[in-house]
């Protein structure tokens, strides 16, 4: 009505629309449905008990990110609980599925290149990040014979041994210093 000159007050327009019982349209989608109901996830078997009895046999996960001037560089992270050893490890630009799995990729090479055929169950412990339960990356686990485990969602204790990681990860080389590049950082990390 404005656009056409008509100078009508909202209340107006509203109590005129309920009458004929008229509704307005939003442009905005509702979104997707939240994941809970899209997809079954795996229980959380830890229960934040992050010790193992021998190497690879519990891997947690997590990813963070570092401000450098040219953008946010992202890290994954993998874990061995045993020895307390980053055992995989993927710089990136993004926060695609691909980084964790790149990061998990280094650590099965690296597994398998000093314990070859060595029979156990890999458990793989992450958040429940879009990137660990997407379906690439649970396929690859499950391709693998790895019990992926998931944590409880808002929970600051589920994922502690990762979360330390990061923590240490950014105190030491992380933020003494101001980083320029990408390059830069990657440089400092390895």
């Amino acid at each position: 009505m404005r656009r056409q000159g008509v100078q009508v007050a909202r209340c107006t327009v509203e109590r005129l629309m309920r009458a004929r019982g008229l509704q307005v349209v939003h442009r905005r989608d509702r979104g997707a449905p939240p994941l809970r109901t899209r997809r079954h996830r795996a229980p959380d078997l830890v229960n934040r008990q992050f010790t193992a009895d021998r190497p690879a046999r519990l891997w947690p996960v997590d990813i963070t990110y570092v401000r450098a001037w040219e953008g946010w560089v992202y890290v994954a992270f993998v874990l061995d609980a045993f020895s307390r050893r980053i055992v995989g490890w993927q710089l990136a630009d993004h926060l695609r599925t691909d980084l964790p799995l790149d990061a998990l990729e280094m650590a099965l090479w690296e597994r398998y290149r000093e314990r070859p055929g060595q029979p156990g169950t890999l458990i793989h412990h992450s958040d429940r990040g879009c990137q660990y339960v997407s379906f690439r990356y649970t396929t690859r686990l499950a391709d693998l014979g790895v019990t992926a485990l998931v944590g409880s969602v808002a929970d600051l204790y589920d994922n502690t041994i990762a979360e330390s990681l990061n923590a240490t990860f950014k105190t030491e080389p992380i933020h003494r210093h101001t980083w320029r590049t990408r390059d830069q950082v990657e440089y400092a990390i390895v």
